[in-house]
């Protein structure tokens, strides 16, 4: 799951020459859109020259914010590099925040896991209706607990989407969060009946959470979901993570239960695609999960 979880947990080959000396983006800028009446502001990106480009929908992890964690080598976001990237490919994208992360409205103790799907379906239909981008061709990235989200939210969607990419993606909520924040933790969440509960993560900050967000862990299941998804679907495991694992067998799981053209794509990474290494493994996700977003629109 996770944004800010590598800055403890965690320990490409560039894209083409080509691809990088291109112009990244005519535009970026703030969007925002409200669910449930509250406001959730996420970063449209464009690329340079292109009329009504194919969308990528990015939804961050447990503690995360639209632009990702920071790679230390280069001081970017992981997200903001993506979406810098597949512009360079003639890809438009949205990454969010979600309700009560970054700079969306709403507390983050209030946070739960169909909050967040109700901000990604929103997310699609603000893309749908937004006609600087071709409402027909929009792909979905989720990260860690964010690519449990976006499982969720393929099954569930009314609009097409032309692929799916989970990043170790979370299949078993409350054993990740039992992981994350101590069994302890997840009992006394469920029975405080409503009131937070602060929990200490590993790398020392903490966070409160309430009773729902504990029983929606339990609610919805994103391998169930995913059945109802017959699209492209890419998942990418690292054998290194140890946030969601035992990898590979976690990422199979979605795949096992998705039926459509579908590629598991197994590397020597953390749940942090080793950025405290380097760009190296980053670069070649990105470039990877951009090659499986292109084959998607061909398939359109």
């Amino acid at each position: 799951m996770l944004k800010s979880m590598m800055l403890a947990l965690a320990t490409l080959t560039a894209l083409s020459g080509a691809a990088l000396s291109s112009p990244a983006w005519s535009a970026e800028k703030t969007v925002q859109f409200t669910v449930d009446g509250q406001k959730v502001v996420g970063t449209l990106a464009l690329p340079d020259g292109v009329a009504s480009p194919p969308v990528v929908l990015l939804l961050h992890g447990f503690t995360g914010s639209r632009d990702e964690m920071a790679i230390p080598a280069v001081k970017e976001g992981i997200f903001h590099r993506a979406a810098r990237m597949w512009a360079a490919r003639g890809f438009a994208s949205l990454r969010i925040d979600f309700r009560g992360n970054g700079d969306s409205e709403g507390a983050f103790a209030d946070m739960t896991l169909q909050g967040q799907v109700k901000d990604a379906l929103a997310a699609l239909d603000f893309l749908a209706a937004d006609g600087e981008v071709d409402r027909d061709r929009i792909a979905l990235v989720g990260w860690s607990m964010g690519g449990a989200v976006g499982a969720i939210v393929a099954g569930r969607t009314s609009h097409t989407l032309t692929s799916v990419s989970l990043w170790a993606p979370g299949t078993n909520m409350p054993a990740a969060v039992a992981l994350l924040l101590g069994p302890d933790v997840l009992r006394q969440g469920l029975a405080s009946g409503g009131k937070p509960v602060t929990a200490k993560l590993p790398w020392g900050a903490e966070v409160s959470l309430k009773t729902a967000f504990f029983e929606s862990l339990y609610a919805i299941d994103p391998v169930a979901e995913i059945a109802r998804y017959k699209g492209p679907l890419l998942v990418a495991v690292g054998t290194k993570d140890t946030v969601v694992f035992p990898q590979p067998v976690s990422g199979q799981v979605l795949l096992d239960y998705h039926d459509g053209p579908e590629e598991l794509w197994v590397q020597p990474m953390d749940h942090a695609f080793n950025a405290y290494e380097g760009t190296e493994m980053v670069d070649a996700l990105i470039a990877k999960t951009g090659d499986f977003i292109a084959a998607g629109l061909k398939q359109r």
